[in-house]
């Protein structure tokens, strides 16, 4: 990861939250992959119920614990999970909303859809955005990885989800999509 201001500074946080219809409707909600926290504290400060944040980083932990702290939220359960592998070890049907912000080019996408799909309960969302795929981004993985909007729509649709939106914009680098289980 890169330093935390600059990582910051490549999102407007609180556009993608709305675009990708994350609201006050949503009681509990999950993030695969929380790092700092740059969208687990204002996701947090939206719903009515608990945000569990997922990472393996010890590094990244520390800091988030370190920010929750800060911000006085109580409504956040920092894990420490190897979700990609063993998944997030949480309940079927358990969460309204999944958060896969910048995750899907791991080695199986499909096995954190799959995962996802599984502890969304029925009508949950899952929101992905990821870096366009284009050489201009000041980040991201490299292209040979980075998967592209129809690459992100076809797994899902290959997961059992049903898209409600593929093409929103989050510019200037990103893009969104939102499904429904």
């Amino acid at each position: 990861m890169p330093e935390e201001t600059y990582w910051e500074s490549l999102f407007n946080t609180q556009l993608i939250l709305s675009k990708l219809q994350f609201d006050d409707t949503i009681i509990d909600a999950v993030e695969f992959g929380s790092g700092y926290g740059t969208f687990t504290i204002p996701a947090a400060k939206i719903i009515k119920g608990t945000l569990f944040a997922l990472d393996i980083d010890s590094v990244m932990i520390d800091r988030l614990d370190q920010r929750i702290g800060e911000t006085k939220l109580s409504n956040i359960k920092v894990i420490k999970r190897d979700f990609v592998n063993d998944g997030t070890g949480l309940h079927d049907n358990s969460v309204d909303y999944a958060m896969l912000f910048n995750i899907l080019h791991a080695e199986n996408p499909i096995s954190l859809l799959k995962e996802a799909h599984r502890i969304l309960k029925p009508d949950g969302k899952a929101g992905i955005i990821h870096w366009i795929h284009s050489e201009i981004t000041p980040r991201g993985p490299s292209l040979d990885i980075r998967p592209t909007s129809l690459q992100c729509a076809d797994w899902l649709l290959e997961t059992d989800f049903k898209i409600v939106n593929k093409e929103i914009s989050l510019p200037p680098y990103h893009y969104g999509i939102i499904a429904k289980k």
